[in-house]
């Protein structure tokens, strides 16, 4: 595969310096808890955690993937925030936050700033 890519082709295919990045999510309900409290949760979720940081969910009730709702990159402090926000529930019987990960190509290095 050619490396030499132009700069509008990088662009279009979200490498290199257009890189974004964004983070994995496990969340681990409690067992006695009801599917309203549940649905309950993720709402607050939604609208206090990511859209108050700028941030989109894509996943399920239990994992899901975490980044920008647009165009750009997920910072260390949105994921703090996020996590902070996560720490506070009383729904959750523990959660697990990955570190910073491309979200195009999980696979390949997260980019020095």
């Amino acid at each position: 595969m050619a490396t030499n890519r132009s700069r509008r082709l990088r662009k279009k295919l979200c490498v290199d310096e257009f890189q974004e990045l964004g983070f994995e999510l496990n969340l681990n309900f409690k067992q006695d808890l009801s599917d309203e409290a549940i649905d309950s949760f993720l709402e607050q979720f939604l609208r206090e955690a990511m859209e108050a940081n700028g941030l989109g969910y894509v996943g399920g009730d239990d994992f899901g993937l975490v980044c920008l709702a647009k165009r750009g990159s997920v910072s260390e402090e949105q994921r703090t925030a996020v996590d902070a926000w996560l720490k506070g529930r009383s729904e959750l019987a523990d959660y697990t936050a990955s570190p910073l990960i491309d979200v195009w190509y999980p696979e390949n290095a997260v980019n020095p700033a």
